[in-house]
């Protein structure tokens, strides 16, 4: 059985710790959009009177939208919160480990969209 959206989007909120907010939209193609928001860091506006805006990281679905998403967060919370606690963070090796192999690909220029 494929879970809810709000049954994803509990779980990611769960997964992301405290300082995560976990929202989840639906793409122009239909795919699951997944933005985690960080509740203390931001991001400054733009010149022309745009005000600052919460740290988010924001990726679609349409590889593996859910795992991108938290490996960002995983790495956003070991460089600005590194006391922090969450649960994803007992994935960071393997986070580590993915951003490996996508630094690799990329060198071997196989996959530009990365």
């Amino acid at each position: 059985m494929v879970a809810s959206r709000s049954a994803r989007e509990r779980k990611a909120s769960a997964e992301a710790g405290p300082l995560g907010s976990v929202k989840i939209e639906l793409g122009a193609d239909d795919q699951f959009v997944y933005k985690i928001t960080c509740a203390e860091c931001s991001v400054p506006g733009n010149k022309a009177g745009r005000p600052d805006r919460a740290w988010s990281v924001y990726r679609p679905g349409q590889d593996n939208g859910y795992m991108a998403a938290m490996d960002r967060w995983i790495f956003h919370l070991r460089e600005k919160h590194p006391d922090a606690e969450a649960p994803c963070l007992a994935y960071l090796e393997a986070a580590e480990q993915r951003l490996q192999e996508q630094r690799e690909q990329r060198a071997k220029g196989s996959d530009p969209a990365v």
